[in-house]
């Protein structure tokens, strides 16, 4: 699959057969990662920066609907009824929502250790014009803590992960930031390779344990942060954010007809740097390392160093509402793992299992989740 353009995907029929229909011990462990963890981080082929008059501009606004109240539609939706509501009826018979489908995610997660996954923004906060104060309700701060009190729980952001950890200012969780590759959990039982994990030298973080498997292009993300700030700072609305290993250039405030700049400019400077790729997600272009690495690696890499990949007796949950979210799902649908579930208000294909409309819908379903564990332990 070309990672350059959106996501086409039938979601599989739950399978009775399969790993999420099948319920073994429970509760989760609430340790650290594990001893024995052994990956390898291959590289991609040198990055090639596509044709940004055409195919970009269009992939820009098919990923960046307009704001409320209307509601805009996924370019690769066919069959748009004239009625946005009916239409997004239409796509929910595809992608049903989490919350009336509580009852069937509970029946497969009865005996299994629940593992949750959450995306930043447009998930546990509401997208903003500006990407500074994308700050969460003291009401999700809560859902999140109570859920991560019952359940591993891990937040995986395209920022980094400093500054998710400042939004959030939770200390129960794992995140991993820059997409999954700037990511922090307990010390305990770690093992790995120096190159790539290393003890934080923060006083207060000195029993965490960072593992970044691109930590060698830093100085490289930071000279690219430097010339896209300079080549951008004379387009309205434009702004460029370091997200440690990985820079956004956000176009949300951009006039439209500015885009096209904005992607040519960006693109000439990405010509000197062949070990990066761009990629775009909700109005944003992002510049990130030629690594095969990403937010489902990262899922991958957090159920493997927590002791719980190749088990029939873990549900993983992810919840999510970018393109770069669908990573994450496919690794989870195409390895029958557990539910992707896509945060949109608007009609669109993805790997998902499962919908819910807005961040608010979230905190309902992390609700709900913590009230069935409560339940269930009463049994």
């Amino acid at each position: 699959m070309d990672r350059n353009t959106p996501v086409l995907a039938d979601p599989a029929p739950i399978n009775n057969n399969s790993r999420l229909g099948i319920g073994l011990a429970y509760p989760p462990p609430r340790g650290g990662f594990s001893r024995n963890l052994n990956l390898s981080i291959p590289r991609r082929k040198t990055g090639v920066v596509d044709d940004l008059r055409s195919g970009w501009i269009d992939a820009m606004k098919s990923s960046s609907p307009p704001p409320p109240p209307k509601i805009a539609y996924d370019a690769s939706f066919p069959s748009e009824p004239a009625d946005p509501d009916a239409a997004y009826s239409t796509w929910m018979l595809k992608y049903p929502s989490a919350l009336k489908s509580f009852e069937q995610i509970t029946y497969f997660a009865k005996g299994k250790e629940l593992v949750l996954f959450l995306d930043y923004d447009g998930t546990l906060s509401p997208i903003v014009d500006n990407p500074d104060h994308a700050f969460m309700s003291d009401d999700m701060r809560d859902a999140v803590k109570n859920v991560a009190s019952c359940f591993p729980t891990a937040i995986i952001s395209g920022r980094s992960r400093d500054k998710v950890f400042e939004f959030v200012g939770l200390t129960e969780l794992y995140y991993a930031g820059s997409h999954g590759m700037d990511i922090m959990g307990r010390a305990t039982n770690w093992v790995a390779n120096s190159h790539i994990a290393a003890k934080s030298s923060d006083k207060k973080e000195k029993e965490d344990i960072v593992f970044q498997p691109a930590s060698e292009f830093l100085p490289m993300i930071e000279k690219v942060f430097t010339s896209l700030v300079e080549c951008t700072k004379e387009i309205n609305g434009a702004n460029v954010e370091n997200n440690k290993f990985c820079v956004s250039v956000h176009y949300r405030n951009v006039d439209e007809k500015d885009w096209t700049m904005i992607a040519q400019r960006v693109g000439n400077i990405l010509k000197d740097y062949p070990r990066l790729r761009l990629t775009h997600g909700r109005k944003v272009l992002e510049v990130r390392p030629v690594i095969d690495w990403n937010k489902g690696k990262a899922v991958e890499f957090l159920l493997q160093s927590l002791g719980l990949s190749n088990r029939d007796d873990v549900l993983p949950i992810y919840i999510g509402d970018d393109r770069t979210d669908e990573d994450a799902f496919k690794v989870l649908r195409d390895g029958k793992l557990g539910y992707g579930i896509l945060v949109s208000s608007a009609p669109k294909e993805s790997h998902a299992y499962y919908s819910l409309k807005d961040p608010s819908e979230v905190m309902k379903f992390l609700k709900a989740l913590v009230s069935w564990n409560n339940q269930s332990g009463s049994l």
